[in-house]
């Protein structure tokens, strides 16, 4: 049986073919099998929203649309596993708060905890994972990473002050009072949740204007994350499916000749392995010196697998899934955006 709730809030969002499909395509947790018509608890809000962006992804990666019909057409899900996306740690970000702290007072009121650190110093980044209280191991998680234009040349740092500082604040007054009245109370009136639904979905995107070709090119030079950020913005960087054996899968990926990684990521611990798509071509539109509107092809998002190996807690008496992550898989993983733009 269908949480009302959610489907309720996606269905005024993404309308009945989407929501249908995201239901039969998707994991639902447990802990939403029981809910409140007309009350709408932080996991379930989380939980639609996660699936929203799940749905955004698909229709920006070709690859992920094949891989997830392919999977549902052979009498396969999805476990989404979690959700990436990348902001940049800048004080002159326009309107934006800087670095994580622009989706942190989304994720906090929704009931998502840091869960980890991770140092990505050879991509001048940080990541932090983010996994929701409630249900930790069936909601999706946050992989947010910042990037310190710091550490890079003068030259680089005016490219992003160039293209950054332009930005929106997508969060409206209403939706900041309703985030607030979420943190405090766990739980929001359905028809508040289905006006908040939206603005923090459209968070998720590029804030600022159409960037200059020659500040991409710039900051492409040094950085080809800071440059996907140019062209993509917050939008999710991937999302990821849970499998159960992502060196079988990898394999299957390969003789079908899809763009997957050439090798699969293993974690320092030895317990979590990643892989991933090639990143999607997209174009993009940019001003030209002289002032035209100019498109170029330039990486867009990508599909990703992983596998967790779990341990049987004795105390607990149940199986224990390892949801950390790893600096070194992720910044393996980081270079499937980094093919050459066009």
């Amino acid at each position: 049986m269908r949480n009302a709730n959610v489907e309720r809030l996606l269905t005024k969002l993404l309308g009945e073919e989407k929501t249908g499909f995201l239901f039969s395509t998707l994991n639902f947790p447990a802990v939403l099998e029981d809910w409140e018509e007309g009350t709408v608890t932080r996991a379930e809000l989380a939980q639609a929203m996660n699936m929203a962006l799940f749905d955004g992804l698909l229709q920006r990666s070709e690859n992920g649309r094949i891989y997830t019909d392919d999977a549902i057409a052979s009498g396969g899900s999805v476990f989404f596993d979690h959700g990436a996306l990348r902001t940049v740690r800048w004080p002159h970000n326009g309107a934006l708060p800087p670095g994580e702290a622009a989706f942190t007072r989304i994720l906090r009121p929704l009931g998502f905890k840091l869960n980890g650190r991770y140092p990505l110093d050879k991509l001048n980044m940080t990541g932090r994972a983010y996994a929701h209280e409630d249900a930790p191991d069936e909601i999706a998680q946050f992989f947010v990473s910042e990037l310190h234009p710091e550490r890079f040349s003068k030259e680089f740092q005016q490219a992003v002050t160039n293209v950054v500082s332009s930005s929106k604040d997508p969060l409206t007054p209403l939706a900041v009072s309703q985030l607030s009245e979420l943190e405090r109370d766990g739980a929001l009136p359905i028809d508040a949740a289905e006006q908040l639904l939206p603005v923090i979905v459209g968070a998720f995107a590029r804030q600022h204007d159409i960037p200059g070709e020659v500040d991409y090119d710039t900051l492409l030079l040094e950085s080809a994350e800071m440059a996907w950020i140019a062209t993509e913005g917050n939008a999710f960087n991937h999302a990821t499916d849970r499998v159960q054996d992502v060196h079988k899968l990898s394999d299957i990926e390969k003789a079908k000749g899809r763009p997957i990684k050439p090798e699969v990521e293993r974690s320092r611990s030895g317990r979590v392995f990643q892989t991933a798509y090639r990143a999607d071509t997209v174009r993009r539109q940019f001003k030209s010196p002289d002032g035209k509107v100019v498109t170029r092809q330039v990486p867009g998002s990508f599909y990703e697998f992983i596998t967790r190996k779990r341990t049987f807690d004795r105390m607990s008496r149940r199986w224990l899934t390892d949801l950390r992550f790893d600096a070194g898989n992720a910044t393996g993983i980081f270079k499937m955006t980094a093919n050459a733009a066009k």
